[in-house]
């Protein structure tokens, strides 16, 4: 099915994917746009995987100070090449992450930078609340496992939900795939830190 020079046009602005690249999504997902979106999204994370050895050594340090001057974070952002750091997407991903960071407040960037005993106390938390209940341990296992999900989305930066997307349907995950598939290079958030006047040791 030939995709339409609109079709292509809508896909290039959601995806920031280029033409071929949406000419093929749009013809494996037989016109279906949120069908190409997906493909597209799936292939940048196949790509990003194939990237996932390559060194990260260049990049940028953003700032993001909220109205106010109140609160304030940096984040430190990777790329491979100076090029790619100084492009208009790799530029507004620094952004983003700035304001995401500030507005939702994750302690980790991904889930493997928490530490065991962190998970392993948020689980002992769970089976306390759980433990007045008369559940069989199987499903005991399973709720706490579902929590722990839930705890791992508020505070591993990478698994929030995207808080300028309203459906929720956005990761902050897949901002950053999208800036990697779009640049054709591995981007890694490497650290950030928040401050919050008053707020301290």
């Amino acid at each position: 099915m030939a995709s339409s020079a609109q079709q292509v046009k809508e896909l290039r602005e959601r995806t920031g994917a280029g033409v071929m690249d949406c000419k093929e999504a749009l013809a494996e997902a037989r016109g279906d746009l949120d069908g190409a979106v997906e493909y597209l999204r799936k292939k940048g994370m196949a790509q990003a995987a194939k990237r996932a050895h390559r060194e990260a050594r260049e990049g940028v340090v953003g700032a993001y100070v909220h109205t106010g001057a109140k609160l304030g974070v940096l984040v430190e952002v990777n790329c491979e090449t100076d090029f790619v750091a100084k492009t208009e997407a790799f530029q507004d991903l620094v952004k983003d992450l700035g304001m995401q960071i500030a507005a939702a407040n994750p302690g980790y960037v991904a889930r493997e930078d928490i530490p065991p005993e962190v998970a392993e106390k948020e689980r002992e938390i769970y089976r306390g609340q759980l433990a007045d209940q008369k559940k069989p341990p199987q499903v005991v296992d399973r709720i706490i496992e579902g929590k722990l999900e839930k705890f791992y989305s508020e505070q591993c930066l990478l698994e929030q939900p995207f808080i300028r997307d309203a459906s929720g349907q956005t990761r902050v995950r897949d901002l950053v795939d999208g800036v990697n598939a779009k640049t054709g290079e591995r981007i890694v958030v490497r650290r950030f830190v928040r401050f919050l006047v008053g707020e301290g040791e």
